[in-house]
């Protein structure tokens, strides 16, 4: 059973999920409040709020996400991460730096134990990131 990430927030959905599109590439759809039914809308002047983000990476990997109409103060994520790992070092490296824009570097990346580069950040959108490059394969 595959899990995905769905991240909320605080009216900066599009702008996040144009970024990440811009990151990580794939198919990104957006569906706003006024896209919706009417009477499937929240109420106020939500229209143009995202209902719904979809990021599908080419390898089928999905990022969901949507502004949450339910609250007028939005604080920082807590309690999770989301987790990008790639085979690709210099791939690894990219993403971070493109991440980094605008973020808080929570671990500057360096080689460890489990991954030849591995750094963690939060993005100027609030949401926090574990970046890395999956190990080479030790079976030999």
């Amino acid at each position: 059973m595959p899990y995905q990430p769905y991240l909320f927030f605080g009216g900066n959905c599009r702008e996040a999920f144009t970024r990440y599109h811009e990151v990580f590439g794939g198919d990104l759809t957006l569906l706003t409040a006024s896209d919706m039914p009417e009477e499937e809308r929240p109420p106020g002047d939500t229209g143009d709020l995202i209902m719904h983000a979809a990021l599908v990476g080419d390898g089928g990997d999905l990022l969901m996400g949507s502004d949450d109409p339910t609250t007028d103060s939005f604080g920082p994520v807590q309690g999770m991460k989301v987790s990008f790992a790639t085979p690709d070092v210099d791939e690894a490296k990219r993403v971070f730096a493109a991440l980094a824009d605008g973020a808080t570097v929570d671990m500057e990346p360096a080689a460890t134990s489990w991954s030849p580069y591995f750094g963690l950040l939060s993005d100027r959108f609030g949401t926090p990131w574990m970046i890395g490059a999956d190990a080479p394969d030790q079976a030999g």
